[in-house]
């Protein structure tokens, strides 16, 4: 059995010797003078000396108090900080995820609880950002991406390459035979992406008029509801489109072909092996992030 006084008598002497007063202390304590005024009296007479002297302009350790002032605030400053990383360390790390809304509601989404099985201690915070800055001002700490040059900054692990080819509504896909059978209708354009169809084009070898006719969306959520309504031919990435094709909303008559980009995990240099977490998502996105 440990031969201590009152903890909680401690924890009162440990305020006021900081404080330097009782009056602060029962305010940091949340109690009245008087219990802070009995507390250090219990304590003294543990003891059997005085810690502190009573003076008009307030109270002053004596050597003794000075002694157990250091002495208190080394164990309390201990057990602070082994509390904290106890309950750090029973709470889920949280991982701020951001990404482009398609790429999240058509791949991410349907794969996290994969993930979140795998790995209960961490919980995954979602965010529909395509923006750099973002991650250069620590709002999230990675994004998912798809392109070809990235920030020097940046900690780029590539993922798997970016596919893409033209879908429609699967009546106007059994028309469609070869790639210059797309020219016949409306071509469908994101303007976060606005030359992929132009990019496609020079791939497949065939013309395409500056002034094509056709539609254009904010969201490429948007465009896919168009192609699939019939009012024209989109151009997307076969992972953001796979859900659709499988249900037989959409088509892609001529498959899909690689752009050049990859979907990417990018991280700032300074957390891409520090984080513990961080490196637990990337390695569960390398081996294939589980099903859909």
């Amino acid at each position: 059995m440990r031969r201590l006084p009152s903890l909680n008598a401690l924890r009162f002497f440990d305020s006021a010797a900081r404080q330097a007063s009782f009056t602060l202390a029962a305010k940091e304590l949340c109690v009245t003078h008087s219990a802070v005024s009995q507390q250090i009296r219990q304590l003294e007479e543990w003891l059997g000396c005085p810690l502190f002297e009573r003076r008009a302009g307030g109270v002053h350790l004596t050597a003794a108090g000075l002694g157990l002032q250091r002495a208190a605030q080394e164990a309390f400053d201990l057990l602070e900080r082994r509390c904290d990383e106890l309950k750090r360390s029973s709470q889920p790390a949280e991982l701020a995820v951001g990404a482009p809304a398609s790429f999240l509601s058509n791949w991410l989404i349907p794969r996290l609880e994969h993930f979140e099985a795998r790995h209960p201690d961490i919980r995954v915070r979602l965010q529909t950002a395509a923006d750099p800055a973002l991650l250069n001002t620590q709002r999230v700490d990675a994004l998912i991406l798809a392109g070809r040059v990235w920030p020097r900054e940046w900690a780029v692990t590539p993922l798997f390459p970016e596919t893409i080819g033209p879908v429609c509504a699967p009546a106007r896909g059994a028309r469609i035979r070869r790639p210059a059978d797309v020219l016949d209708a409306p071509l469908l354009h994101t303007t976060s992406r606005p030359d992929a169809w132009k990019d496609w084009a020079a791939q497949q070898g065939i013309p395409l008029a500056p002034q094509r006719p056709g539609r254009e969306f904010d969201h490429l959520g948007h465009m896919l509801e168009a192609a699939a309504a019939g009012l024209g031919i989109a151009i997307a990435p076969a992972v953001l489109v796979e859900a659709d094709l499988h249900r037989g909303r959409l088509a892609a008559p001529l498959g899909f072909v690689e752009s050049g980009a990859a979907f990417s995990l990018c991280t700032r240099k300074d957390a891409a092996r520090a984080d513990a977490a961080l490196e637990r998502l990337r390695g569960w996105l390398l081996a294939g992030a589980g099903t859909a």
